[in-house]
C-alpha cells in the first residue's frame, strides 16, 4: 500500500529518492507516551515495500506535553541505509520491512 503523499517530504539517500512521512496525530498509545514515534519512508517513484522505523522518541503531539527530538532527515538517511544492509527492498512488493530503534525509549511521563 502506498504512503499518503500529503504531508511527506523527499529525501535523497545515496542517490536514490525516498518519501518519508511522520504521522501527524498521533495513535493512542503514543498520545499517552506508551509508545514511541514511528515514521514511514517509501522509494519515491517505485510504489514497494514500506519501512516502518520505530524511534526512541515520544510523538510531538503526545498529551503530556513530554518532549521529545524532532526527526531529521540524517536520520531518516541513516535508517535507510540500515534497512537496506538489513534486507529491505524498497521496490519489491510486500509487507511493510520494520526497522526498531526504540532502544531507551521512556515511557514513563
Amino acid at each position: 500500500m502506498a504512503m499518503v503523499k500529503k504531508g511527506s517530504r523527499l529525501i535523497t539517500v545515496d542517490g536514490t529518492a525516498y518519501r518519508w512521512r511522520v504521522r501527524g496525530r498521533p495513535t493512542y498509545e503514543q498520545g499517552l507516551v506508551r509508545s514511541p514515534l514511528t515514521y514511514a519512508v517509501e522509494h519515491a517513484e517505485t510504489s514497494g515495500t514500506t519501512l516502518v522505523v520505530t524511534t526512541n522518541q515520544p510523538h510531538p503531539s503526545n498529551w503530556f506535553g513530554t518532549q521529545g527530538s524532532p526527526i531529521l532527515p540524517a536520520q531518516v538517511a541513516d535508517s535507510v541505509r540500515t534497512a537496506l544492509t538489513n534486507g529491505w527492498t524498497p521496490k519489491s512488493p510486500g509487507s511493510p520491512f520494520h526497522l526498531d530503534l526504540s532502544a531507551g525509549f521512556d515511557s514513563s511521563h
